[in-house]
């Protein structure tokens, strides 16, 4: 039972935390495996030791804020100048509700603020492809050009798709081809604080002179107040780092 109870402990870190996109069937497994495991008394101990050194981690990122420097590590923010475009990354979509995530919408409307503002006539929004989502998911671009016709009937900015990506290196590939074609200098870049540095390296790399502009963070404070929020921002940094290795080992990085 010892190691059933790790294992289902772990398969809710890993779905949370890790933000996962496993199967119902594979965390079920890792809840099986670990349930193995605590059968024989030497890997059990060894089962045992791990998890407590797991809750000791966690407990120091809870009760205190000491995952506030690593956050800011990540986070490239740059004062908004004129710019040619304004470059709104892919946060996700909920495909039952079919509505933008949250980390969409609010990089969208930081966005459009930005052309309201006139740093630039154009503003981009991304086509996820096939590989991400479910079948019958509504394409994300799409739910972004309703939303901003819906705000501004006439008169709204020029908005250009980034069509069928799947990681921020497309989305950056597609805006270096925008930029050949139509002799773009500068583009701003909107998305989470804790994606703006890795994704402003990844634009650069392909030759693109970006002005980091993230959008506000609405999930959690970053400040760090309470546990909730600390809770949040450990999720968000694993991703980010698990994203960084992959790619470091030759995988596709996540988004």
């Amino acid at each position: 039972m010892t190691g059933l109870g790790i294992g289902a402990a772990l398969a809710v870190l890993a779905a949370f935390i890790g933000e996962v996109r496993a199967s119902a069937g594979l965390l079920l497994l890792l809840t099986a495996g670990c349930g193995l495991l605590g059968v024989y008394r030497p890997t059990r101990r060894s089962l045992q030791v791990g998890a407590a050194l797991l809750v000791a981690g966690l407990l120091v990122c809870l009760v205190t804020p000491v995952l506030r420097g690593p956050l800011a590590a990540l986070t490239l923010r740059d004062t908004p100048v004129k710019a040619d475009a304004v470059v709104v990354l892919g946060g996700g979509v909920q495909c039952g509700t079919r509505a933008l995530e949250s980390s969409s919408l609010t990089r969208l409307v930081t966005g459009l603020k930005l052309w309201r503002a006139g740093y630039a006539p154009v503003v981009t929004v991304s086509e996820q492809s096939g590989l991400v989502g479910e079948a019958n998911c509504p394409k994300m671009s799409v739910l972004e050009r309703e939303y901003i016709r819906t705000l501004y009937p006439v008169d709204g900015p020029e908005v250009l798709t980034l069509r069928n990506v799947t990681t921020t290196r497309d989305e950056a590939q597609r805006v270096s081809e925008y930029a050949k074609k139509r002799g773009w200098q500068r583009v701003m870049l909107v998305t989470s604080p804790s994606h703006s540095r890795r994704a402003a390296g990844l634009f650069a790399s392909y030759g693109l002179n970006v002005v980091s502009v993230p959008a506000p963070e609405i999930r959690f404070d970053e400040t760090l107040p309470r546990p909730a929020d600390r809770l949040y921002a450990l999720r968000v940094l694993l991703y980010e780092w698990l994203s960084r290795v992959k790619f470091a080992v030759g995988g596709t990085p996540e988004r």
